[in-house]
């Protein structure tokens, strides 16, 4: 079964949901376009998730999806909380921040009951989640309103579960995807592949549709997906440059650098392994760490020191989240650049 079939789309596109650079306005573009937009919930709170949702509902008949993360929140460790901001220190004193006045906490929530609440008003015809599945009576609360199921898998063994625990579709992420991993089944990034090598094996491995992602940025990219067994495919880096996008002036400027050539996976700015753009705070203290707390714990003490050098111009401590294919990235409306994915 193709995702047009699944979902009721024309095209075989689906818009990745990137909490930090979009809101409704993307995800409506794209799905009036024939794809399937994608509205990140993960740092929206319950008003401003109201708030898009009406605006989507508002502004298209035509179908979306709303995305959600999973993790089971961290308890706070202040030795680890404490070796952090050791990290931090000389950054902070470069800054002239006050470490004491620096609030620790998340910025992330998993899917909840109040939030099950409130996409009741909204049946949206599509609920992904990132880092697995909601508990099993969440889950079947959203499957009640009708909505289909999505999660990302980063092995064959995730995707396997997933179909086992009631997902209607999966994503099969390769290594290659910008932004978080959606590993959950392990925290061993060694069990991480490629796209176009992991997908013909989900492909085998599951009966439910397979959608590919990672490293996909043109027409070409998606017919050789679709080659190896997708169903479809979900891009994000591509449309980080779209008008409708809300990518931060520095996070434009280094995607349309050569500094997008250089991305690697770095658990520095939440405390959870995703791919972003090459910074210094990556280059100085090592993309991969053992001193930031638990995802998403780390981003509160790095918030100030991101907001004072952003302040300056510098993306020093900024999230840059990109794929390791930026090549697709184009200024152009996102309802041309999803028609132009699906010109195969």
């Amino acid at each position: 079964m193709t995702i047009q079939e699944l979902f009721g789309i024309a095209l075989p596109i689906i818009q990745a949901p990137m909490a930090g650079v979009q809101a409704s306005a993307l995800a409506i573009a794209v799905s009036k376009a024939g794809g399937l937009g994608s509205l990140p919930c993960a740092m929206l709170t319950p008003e401003a998730l109201r708030t898009e949702l009406e605006a989507i509902t508002a502004q298209t008949g035509q179908p979306y999806n709303v995305n959600f993360f999973c993790h089971t929140p961290p308890a706070p460790d202040l030795e680890r909380e404490t070796r952090w901001r050791a990290a931090l220190a000389p950054y902070y004193a470069e800054f002239g921040i006050d470490p004491a006045s620096v609030p620790a906490g998340g910025g992330r929530s998993p899917f909840s009951a109040e939030l099950a609440d409130l996409l009741q008003g909204f049946r949206p015809p599509v609920v992904s989640f990132h880092f697995g599945l909601p508990s099993p009576e969440l889950l079947r609360r959203v499957k009640s309103w009708g909505s289909k199921v999505l999660s990302s898998a980063t092995t064959v063994a995730e995707a396997r579960w997933l179909e086992a625990h009631g997902a209607d579709a999966v994503i099969a992420q390769g290594l290659e995807a910008g932004g978080h991993r959606g590993i959950f089944l392990s925290d061993d990034l060694t069990t991480q592949i490629g796209t176009m090598a992991l997908l013909p094996q989900v492909v085998r491995a599951v009966r439910i549709p397979v959608i590919a992602a990672g490293g996909i940025a043109d027409a070409q990219g998606v017919k050789a997906a679709l080659a190896l067994g997708a169903a479809g495919v979900q891009i994000g880096t591509s449309y980080l440059l779209c008008p409708e996008a809300t990518t931060s002036a520095l996070h434009r400027a280094a995607l349309k650098s050569g500094r997008a050539a250089h991305t690697a996976l770095t658990n520095l700015i939440t405390g959870r392994p995703a791919r972003g753009i090459m910074n210094r705070l990556m280059r100085e203290l090592g993309p991969l760490s053992d001193a930031p707390p638990a995802f998403p714990l780390a981003t509160a003490a790095l918030a100030p020191l991101k907001m004072a050098a952003e302040k300056r111009g510098l993306d020093d401590f900024s999230t840059l989240w990109s794929g390791q294919n930026a090549s697709g990235c184009c200024e152009i409306p996102a309802a041309e650049l999803t028609r132009a994915l699906a010109a195969i």
